[in-house]
């Protein structure tokens, strides 16, 4: 599969109901790294919670680093009118030619769909950006968000077969970060739509943090099934909203070439 036509395939690793991992503990595995208190590890270490108001979000990032993992978080987001709010998760090295896997959740008006935006740096080049909208509600309960990264391909969104002319992030080891923030310049309705500080403090809640770095733990997961892809098509057609890889006016010199 050409990774410009399948960088979605985390929706299939996003779980509709509660999916029970073996988790670590949030002491262990996490630092709080700015909030002033905002970050709070709760329940003995099985949860944390980010929380923003009007002078500050919160975030955190794991103790370790990882160089090929597979990693699985569930998280529920900010409910009600989370317009203006960003939950970003994701893996980053460090540096101007840094790598990096995203996970965004830009929030909407209450009644509205969040929006997925994901993004893949290699050597501090990004632009490969994706945008779905949700098609079940990922404030009401957790669900997990997962992102296998093996020295062929990431299934954060699967990007296929290594297109050995693209960058792609083999070489730095990431750690895992988190936060929430305001973003109401541009996150809902491209900035039209601010954030509601009336409904301040907003929250989002992470459990079940589990990091697998043994090669034996995810072997033989890399192939999408014909039910995997069947569901793959599915939401491309019917909850993708933005793919670069169609993006003509971004591109006038042609498209990327991962995406031919």
């Amino acid at each position: 599969m050409e990774m410009g036509k399948s960088l979605l395939f985390l929706l299939l690793l996003i779980s509709l109901s509660l999916v029970v991992i073996v988790s670590a503990n949030f002491y262990n595995d996490v630092d709080i790294t700015w909030g002033d208190g905002r970050g709070k590890i709760l329940e003995n270490g099985q949860q944390l919670q980010l929380t923003l108001d009007h002078t500050s979000g919160s975030g955190f990032q794991s103790k370790n680093e990882y160089l090929f993992a597979k990693i699985d978080m569930q998280i529920k987001l900010v409910p009600g009118n989370s317009a203006g709010t960003v939950t970003a998760y994701y893996l980053s090295s460090q540096g101007p030619k840094h790598d990096e896997i995203d996970y965004e959740f830009l929030g909407n008006l209450s009644g509205d769909p969040y929006i997925m935006h994901t993004n893949v740096f290699a050597q501090g080049l990004g632009n490969r950006e994706q945008q779905f909208y949700l098609w079940f509600d990922p404030t009401l309960d957790f669900h997990t968000y997962s992102v296998l990264w093996t020295p062929n391909q990431i299934t954060e969104t699967e990007l296929g077969k290594v297109d050995s002319n693209y960058h792609y992030p083999k070489s730095q080891a990431m750690r895992i970060y988190s936060s929430l923030w305001n973003a109401d310049d541009w996150a809902t309705r491209g900035g039209l739509v601010k954030t509601d500080w009336s409904k301040a403090p907003f929250v989002a809640s992470f459990t079940n943090f589990n990091a697998a770095t043994s090669s034996s733990n995810f072997a033989g997961e890399e192939a999408l099934d014909s039910n995997e892809e069947q569901k793959l098509q599915w939401a491309r057609k019917n909850y993708m909203i933005y793919d670069y890889c169609s993006d003509t006016k971004r591109f006038p010199q042609g498209l990327p070439a991962e995406c031919k």
